[in-house]
């Protein structure tokens, strides 16, 4: 059987549902990303974005998280981002008032942030569907319809298309593999590998980019993915021990254990939260821009391959690195479930054992969160250096490349554990494969 680990994925049966559950959402997902909204002419979408010589990052930007879907003008045009912006949002909230935090803590309290959560989406799916409209208005015979028609239907749909996307995303995670929200923004960034490849080798047969480039450039991605994958398994194990006690005529405790913790704590989620945060205000001033001259400066300012953009996004990937590791692995409420299970970390005093834990998470999460950002930017060191158009370098580095190797992992994590516990072997003889937990 180690040898048909493949095989033995399709043997069981709950295991087999859930893949192919998986992969009918994600068709749908990419039926929905080439529907375009009702009112806009396609043939005139294409002449507009076939004539920038140079490219739209903004438009470039967006479809790296879609797939193609925002310049398709789809009804998935925006995909999840909107409701990844609200959460980052709710949580800061969560941090800042007291008062979300109790309800949390409070029973069904986590459905009722859901539940406000997913109002909330609306709100800003709305707020960022008309700036889609404006920006259609731009395109020369792109609108066939009444412009307040137009903007009605196009808010409409595209709103409801957002919040389709977050259902099957849902859907994913409930009934199939994988995280539902990282699997739809990996299947957007897989679909634009075919044709990155295409224009990739249209440049070299043109002359266009030198061939010695993407050779080196082609060996640094697959340095960088080594190093990915090695970064998202490493792991600092800290001893636990309990001590014992008896109960009635029952011993429990003394044994020993471990807590832990990642090289990376946080995993991809910093790089997703800076990359929706910078997104929201990006897309209204990228949209509004040519009407509102402050609006205009802050889209030129904001250029996602800017010098600008590349610095804030370092720094909202550091903040997010500390801020999310603070909400998932709170050395607060650690400690105390270790004392009130009478654990103790070997050499050091109870009362200190917060501020130990503490002190290592800090060390694991700047240079995670450095590195993180270091290969976050790499797409735009990539397009400086060999001059590799803004569609295939962020395809080569960058986000894309932290997320395609830690949703693969989290999956293939995922599919080891269903395999190991019908008694099969694993995908992998050597090693262990470890969830990134988004």
């Amino acid at each position: 059987m180690a040898n048909n680990a493949l095989l033995g994925i399709f043997r069981i049966k709950d295991l087999r549902a859930r893949i192919l559950f998986t992969l009918a959402i994600l068709v749908v997902f990419r039926l929905g990303s080439v529907l375009v909204i009702p009112g806009i002419d396609p043939h005139a979408l294409r002449v507009f974005f076939s004539s920038q010589i140079r490219g739209n990052a903004f438009v470039d930007y967006m479809d790296f998280f879609v797939g193609g879907a925002f310049s398709n003008f789809s009804v998935f045009m925006l995909g999840v981002m909107p409701y990844i912006s609200t959460q980052i949002l709710m949580q800061l909230a969560l941090i800042i008032f007291p008062s979300l935090k109790k309800i949390v803590e409070e029973d069904g309290g986590r459905k009722k942030i859901q539940k406000w959560t997913r109002m909330a989406t609306v709100v800003v799916a709305l707020i960022q569907s008309y700036a889609v409209t404006i920006y259609a208005s731009y395109i020369p015979g792109a609108i066939t319809i009444g412009r307040l028609s137009y903007t009605l239907i196009a808010m409409i749909t595209v709103t409801t298309g957002t919040m389709i996307t977050v259902w099957l995303g849902e859907q994913i995670t409930s009934r199939g593999i994988g995280n539902g929200v990282s699997m739809l923004i990996f299947a957007g960034i897989v679909a634009r590998l075919p044709s990155a490849v295409m224009e990739l080798v249209r440049m070299i047969r043109n002359d266009t980019l030198n061939p010695v480039f993407v050779i080196v450039a082609f060996v640094m991605f697959i340095g960088i993915v080594a190093l990915v994958v090695y970064e998202q398994q490493g792991l600092r194990r800290i001893p636990v021990h309990y001590a014992k006690k008896i109960v009635g005529r029952k011993m429990y405790g003394g044994q020993s254990s471990y807590i832990p913790f990642k090289i990376n704590p946080s995993g991809v989620i910093p790089v997703i939260f800076a990359s929706s945060f910078l997104t929201f205000p990006l897309q209204i001033a990228s949209n509004l821009g040519p009407n509102v001259r402050w609006l205009n400066s802050l889209a030129t300012f904001l250029r996602p391959d800017g010098l600008w953009y590349n610095i804030f996004y370092v720094l909202l990937i550091i903040f997010f690195a500390y801020f999310y590791t603070q909400v998932t692995l709170n050395p607060t409420e650690i400690a105390k479930q270790i004392r009130e299970n009478g654990g103790s970390i070997p050499g050091i005093r109870t009362d200190k054992t917060e501020e130990y834990l503490q002190k290592i998470l800090n060390r694991l999460i700047l240079p995670g969160s450095l590195y993180l950002a270091v290969i976050a930017v790499l797409p735009t060191i990539i397009q400086r250096l060999f001059g590799f158009p803004a569609s295939i370098s962020m395809l080569m580095g960058g986000t894309s490349l932290l997320i395609l190797v830690g949703v693969d992992l989290d999956t293939m994590s995922q599919i080891e554990a269903n395999l190991k516990s019908h008694y099969h072997d694993g995908l992998v003889k050597k090693g262990k494969l470890r969830s990134r937990n988004l």
